[in-house]
């Protein structure tokens, strides 16, 4: 009997205190709405809608709600969008302020390294519109060239990188000269005040130009592979052919089909399908989390940086002192310059319009044109004639392993 008087002692005190709360709560609650929703509250005075900052803000932020609407189709519809987007904000806040956490070091952990600066090195050219180019050179001379290989680095890398694991004496080997440049705002190369994919075509040609290469291959690896698309698109007659590793497409290439854009995207961590999402509809927001990483003046890991999900001979590798020396000077030179439009700028173009579609460059028979001269030419020439890359074209879909020079 002591023991369920107990028990309905501590079941009414329990009950007794939720009730407490829940009227502590309606107090505070009728205390906040008094003291700053009131119309003659200092916040609906000076905030609210009737005042001159309200006035001021109408405008723009119906324009800006207008833009954002297409966001609602992706919700629920049994759900009012002025309650799930107040959820979906607030997690999206406590989200962000969990970055500023700063968790205890393990103090097993080896010290973090400092990126270092190093002094100018690299050969320059200067473009038709003033800009310097920074370059490599490596294999054999001009003079002793058979092929000429021209060679963009991907995202977060440099000049530096050219194409891992190749050594100077199997260029030597094959008579090739093998040319690596600063994307613009990378390394020691200077920005393009209005890039894209055709002026990073163009670039290749000038660059070509400049140091006496009629015909060359381009040659990239995983996002590097994004400009030699663009080279076979705007500058195809300057290309001998060219070779990709691992290219990237891009994930919103209209063309696609839903199969393949459930592929490509599934292959991805949700960290790089995120920052793929925000390069694409808000890439300034980029610059947050580019500085707290590879532009923080401190060294990390590639597949952090990078969103890469790898395997554990990957990881192995990864841990290999030779290749995190080559990586972490790579890097070194990549952010020399320490300005995060360069890679934003890089980030959205791998997911914006193209300009083009991979489709465009396939070969096929050219359409014919209701021009009198052309009906004339078809007439005496059996010949067809084809648009898109008539080179070769080699693509290795699976991954390489990339290995210091030696």
């Amino acid at each position: 009997m002591e023991w369920v008087k107990m028990k309905e002692c501590a079941r009414e005190f329990m009950v007794g205190v939720a009730e407490m709360t829940v009227e502590f709560g309606k107090g505070c609650r009728d205390i906040v709405k008094q003291s700053l929703v009131n119309e003659d509250s200092f916040i609906v005075k000076n905030l609210g809608r009737d005042s001159y900052i309200g006035k001021r803000l109408r405008g723009p932020c119906a324009k800006l709600f207008d833009k954002l609407s297409f966001f609602n189709e992706y919700l629920p519809e049994d759900k009012d969008p002025l309650h799930a987007w107040s959820v979906i904000f607030f997690v999206f806040l406590l989200a962000f302020l969990a970055l500023y956490v700063n968790f205890e070091r393990d103090p097993d952990a080896p010290p973090v390294k400092q990126v270092f600066l190093h002094p100018p090195s690299a050969s320059r050219v200067v473009l038709p519109d003033g800009r310097y180019m920074a370059y490599k050179e490596q294999g054999v001379s001009s003079h002793r060239a058979r092929f000429s290989i021209i060679a963009p680095h991907s995202f977060l890398s440099s000049r530096l990188a050219g194409i891992p694991g190749v050594k100077d004496s199997l260029l030597e080997e094959f008579g090739i000269r093998l040319l690596t440049y600063d994307l613009p705002g990378f390394g020691e190369s200077d920005p393009h005040p209005k890039r894209n994919l055709e002026s990073s075509a163009t670039d290749m040609a000038f660059l070509a130009d400049a140091l006496g290469v009629n015909k060359f291959w381009v040659v990239g690896y995983s996002s590097g592979s994004m400009h030699a698309w663009a080279a076979l698109r705007y500058i195809p007659d300057r290309l001998a052919g060219a070779a990709m590793f691992a290219p990237m497409v891009n994930p919103y290439d209209p063309m696609m089909t839903k199969e393949e854009r459930r592929r490509t995207w599934n292959k991805w961590t949700r960290r790089r399908k995120f920052l793929y999402f925000l390069a694409r509809r808000f890439p300034r927001f980029l610059a947050f989390f580019y500085q707290r990483s590879f532009l923080s003046g401190k060294h990390g890991q590639i597949d952090k940086w990078l969103s890469l999900s790898l395997g554990n001979r990957d990881k192995a590798l990864m841990e290999d002192p030779i290749y995190e020396e080559f990586w972490q000077r790579d890097v070194e030179e990549s952010t020399r310059q320490r300005d995060v439009k360069p890679f934003v700028e890089e980030a959205a173009l791998q997911v914006t319009n193209w300009g083009f579609s991979l489709s465009d460059l396939k070969l096929q028979k050219r359409k014919p044109t209701s021009e009198l001269l052309s009906w004339l030419k078809s007439m005496f020439t059996e010949t067809e004639e084809y648009t898109g890359f008539l080179g070769p074209i080699h693509i290795w879909e699976w991954m390489i392993k990339w290995f210091p020079r030696q």
